[in-house]
Parts: C-alpha cells; structure tokens; sequence
C-alpha cells in the first residue's frame, strides 16, 4: 500500500519525535538516577535509545520506510527508493519531529523547553567517530534491506546500542538528532559549534556506505535472485 506523502511526512515526524525523546529523555533519568556515574547514564541512554528505534522502526517502517534520518533519506533519494522530490519534505518532517521530541522530553522532566547545550563535542576523533557511525549504520540499513528486509528493525536497534559504547562521540548518526540535542543542555547535549562538522561526517559516511553497498550487494543482482527463486 503506498501512502500520501502527507501521511509519510506525519510519520516521519512522529518517529522522529518519539526518537529524540528518547535518546534525551533516558539521558536525563540515567544521570539523574546515576548519581554521577556517568557510564550507568550511558548505559541507559543505550538501551532505552536502542530499543525505542527498533519499535519505532517496526511502528512506523511499512509507513514511511522509518527514516528518522536526514541522511538515510538522502541516501534513498540517490538510489530511488524514494523520489528526489518528496526527499525536501521528509527532511522537514524530522528536523521538526527532532526539535518537538527534545520540547516534549524537557516538559517530561520539568525543564525550559530548549537551552543551548554548553557540552562539547569536538575534535578530529569525535567527528571521525561520526563517519564511522553512520556509514556503519548505512552499511546495516543496505546489507539488511536487500538481503534480510525483516531484520531492519532490529539490526538497526542492534547497531544504534553497541555504536553508543564503541564510538567517541556515541553516536549520534544522524543530522536531525545533532541539530536538535543542541538544544538540550543535559546529559545527550551537544555545543551548536560543534554541530556542522559532526553533519558533514555523517554525510559523508552515509555517502561512502550507499557507494559501497550499491557495488557490494547492487539491487539488480537481489533482483535476479528472487526472480530465480
């Protein structure tokens, strides 16, 4: 069933939403409840954040295809999944959700709905940290989508965890979540002079993974193979 994009955009915008208050709402309770101990925040921030995309992903996915992700919209564009003309529109819709879901977390917890963040992020390892990150998780998003569709939920909610703990900048892969966790100046926060370059790294990274994936496992040859089947 295709659906308006319309309907796609509130998608887009919902799961979004709900991601970021997530990934800012967990980061506040785990350094609440933490008592300082800063890796038992980011434990839960993990797992609260892990397990929110997998059921967004399952919630929203047959709906929008569960973006999230101003990268993996664009990198869908360039392969077709979706049209270069509904891209602008998705993109808007997760900016927006990214900002609402971080309003949204700050309410929860009684705080001013948006403060700059004062928490930096900077330096050669962070932003390499987020190349990595997002080609990591364009590389699951294409291997698992051509090969294993089923799998996406949870091989993104898999990848999203363990790229947490094994990146220096946790993670954040993700255009929309580092423009809106600049203005959360709490435990998932990010300085707003810090943002750009993380942008230009995850975009890079999703690039390099949607070169690669498209040479490694090209839709055509997926498509013979269930032709022959």
């Amino acid at each position: 069933m295709k659906f308006s994009l319309n309907v796609r955009m509130a998608a887009e915008f919902l799961g979004t939403a709900f991601l970021l208050a997530a990934v800012v709402g967990s980061g506040i309770m785990g350094e609440r409840l933490s008592q300082g101990n800063v890796a038992i925040a980011l434990l839960a921030n993990t797992i609260a954040t892990g397990a929110a995309m997998v059921a967004l992903i399952l919630t929203f996915g047959r709906i929008s295809g569960a973006h999230f992700n101003p990268a993996v919209t664009l990198a869908a564009a360039s392969q077709r999944d979706i049209p270069w003309n509904e891209a602008p529109g998705y993109v808007f819709a997760q900016i927006l959700g990214a900002y609402v879901g971080v309003a949204c977390a700050h309410l929860m917890f009684g705080l001013p709905l948006f403060t700059a963040s004062r928490h930096a992020r900077t330096g050669v390892s962070q932003v390499f940290s987020e190349f990595i990150a997002t080609f990591g998780l364009l590389a699951v998003i294409w291997g698992c989508f051509r090969l294993r569709s089923s799998a996406v939920p949870y091989a993104v909610g898999a990848y999203i965890t363990a790229a947490f703990w094994f990146t220096a900048s946790t993670s954040f892969a993700n255009p929309a979540v580092a423009l809106a966790r600049a203005a959360t100046d709490t435990f998932s926060g990010i300085r707003p002079v810090d943002v750009p370059p993380f942008i230009g790294a995850q975009l890079l990274g999703a690039a390099a993974a949607t070169v690669l994936f498209r040479w490694l496992v090209p839709m055509d040859a997926v498509a013979g193979e269930v032709s022959d089947c």
